[in-house]
């Protein structure tokens, strides 16, 4: 039998409402459960830039920490995109299972995030150069143009989604766009062109922060 703190994570106050997934998450934790384990406690917790942090998180570590029992999540982006801090948590002794790699040692799974990582920066990478490859190929003044914009667009808000606890978190806590570039920049969160944050920056992705 093993015995699990359970954590979930849902990032807007209207899907947390909704349900939108938070049903897929359980049903995760569901199927990762054998029959005699044990689930002692569940977190459930909105994720907004209105929040303060991530107090409901917290509360599920500590939990782990003190009972010595395992912090189960549905998903590894739903505990954090941030290599930093998922190390942090496994040196303090945790041990963090996750339901959609249920054969990685916790120790692995900084590796995981370390992957993920790499990931969006080839990803960011290979959208530049098509539209570097698109630009000489004069592709940029047909409707190809449009096109690419579009797909840009579209991975743009896509590496946001990578990045969205922590940004919201630093808009939080900063409290304006010039401090949240400075937080941003001192916590070492990526942007998608690369580069340094800027109040300019923070207000463009911002808008982003507003959608579902």
């Amino acid at each position: 039998m093993v015995e699990y703190v359970v954590y979930y994570g849902v990032s807007t106050e209207r899907r947390g409402g909704s349900g939108l997934g938070l049903d897929a998450q359980r049903a995760m934790v569901e199927q990762f459960l054998q029959h005699a384990d044990n689930v002692i406690a569940e977190f459930t917790e909105i994720q907004s830039g209105k929040r303060d942090g991530r107090p409901v998180l917290w509360k599920a570590i500590n939990l782990a920490k003190k009972t010595r029992f395992k912090l189960l999540i549905p998903k590894l982006d739903r505990f954090s995109r941030k290599v930093s801090f998922i190390s942090g948590i496994i040196d303090q002794g945790i041990e963090v299972t996750v339901c959609e790699h249920p054969n990685v040692a916790t120790f692995l799974l900084h590796l995981l995030a370390c992957f993920a990582k790499e990931e969006r920066r080839q990803i960011s990478e290979r959208t530049r150069a098509a539209l570097r490859a698109a630009k000489k190929r004069g592709a940029v003044l047909g409707r190809n143009a449009q096109a690419l914009a579009a797909q840009r667009r579209l991975e743009k808000e896509n590496f946001f989604e990578t990045i969205r606890p922590e940004f919201e978190q630093a808009i939080t806590d900063a409290g304006s766009y010039s401090g949240t570039a400075v937080l941003l920049n001192e916590r070492g969160v990526e942007i998608f062109k690369g580069g340094k944050w800027h109040p300019q920056t923070v207000k463009n992705y911002a808008t982003l922060s507003t959608r579902e």
